[in-house]
This record gives C-alpha cells, sequence and structure tokens, in this order.
C-alpha cells in the first residue's frame, strides 16, 4: 500500500481513538457526578450583588435608591 494512504488511515484510526476516549471520559464524569462522587453541587443560587452605577458602587439610602417594594421614588420621576 502506498505510504501516504497508510499515513492518512492511520491519522484517522488516532482521530477516532481519540474521540472515543473523550467520550468515555465525559460519561464516566456524568456517572460520577449523578452518583454523586463529583464536585459537591450547591442547590442554592446565590446571585452576586450587581451595582448601581458604573463605578461599582452601591446606593443603600438617598436619591436613587429603591424603596422597600423595589420601585423608585415618586420624586425621582418628576424630574
Amino acid at each position: 500500500m502506498h505510504p501516504e494512504i497508510l499515513r492518512l488511515m492511520n491519522d484517522q484510526r488516532g482521530r477516532e481513538l481519540r474521540t472515543r476516549a473523550h467520550q468515555a471520559r465525559l460519561a464516566r464524569m456524568i456517572k460520577s457526578v449523578r452518583h454523586g462522587r463529583g464536585l459537591a453541587v450547591d442547590d442554592e443560587f446565590v446571585c452576586p450583588p450587581v451595582p448601581d452605577y458604573v463605578d461599582g458602587s452601591f446606593h443603600a439610602e438617598g436619591t436613587g435608591a429603591l424603596s422597600a417594594d423595589g420601585h423608585a421614588p415618586a420624586a425621582q420621576h418628576a424630574a
């Protein structure tokens, strides 16, 4: 058989084996996570605080602060 054809067949076989190994590794990882042997998964979603301004500062009180119901005071809307 021609050496170039042998090289191409060997390259293809190598790619197939690497793909198969990668899929097997993913399957083992999924199985271990399902059985609780993987990373600890926290059921509670924690949302990080989002800054009020571009500079990263937060408003707690004063102008720009939200009321208890999550809406801006009516005085801010008048402007």
